[in-house]
């Protein structure tokens, strides 16, 4: 069994990441921003672990991976809490609509 070329990875990672960028700084909805970050943290995740290769302690990448993916959970988690307690507010998730906030 052939191993996969490690450039895949990264065209994959780069692709993934640009996804992610022009869905943050093009959408509006703050689910849809939310799930562009998301793509984002997915896409360092893949290119740690094509790096991680090329170094003789190959879990060290492939653990920092790992942390990545904790934190972007925990990241989620807060980020739809605090966009579902701003839509009971303001009655909207749309980014634009959201210029002030008041108690």
């Amino acid at each position: 069994m052939q191993p996969v070329d490690s450039l895949l990875f990264l065209l994959v990672g780069a692709a993934l990441f640009s996804i992610g960028l022009a869905v943050v700084l093009f959408k509006r909805h703050a689910i849809v921003v939310l799930m562009g970050i998301e793509l984002m943290l997915n896409a360092v995740n893949i290119n740690l672990v094509a790096f991680s290769q090329y170094d003789p302690n190959r879990v060290q990448g492939q653990m920092l991976a790992l942390f990545v993916m904790v934190v972007a959970a925990a990241e989620s988690a807060v980020a739809l809490a605090i966009v579902l307690q701003v839509y009971r507010h303001f009655k909207t998730a749309q980014l634009d609509e959201l210029t002030e906030l008041k108690e």
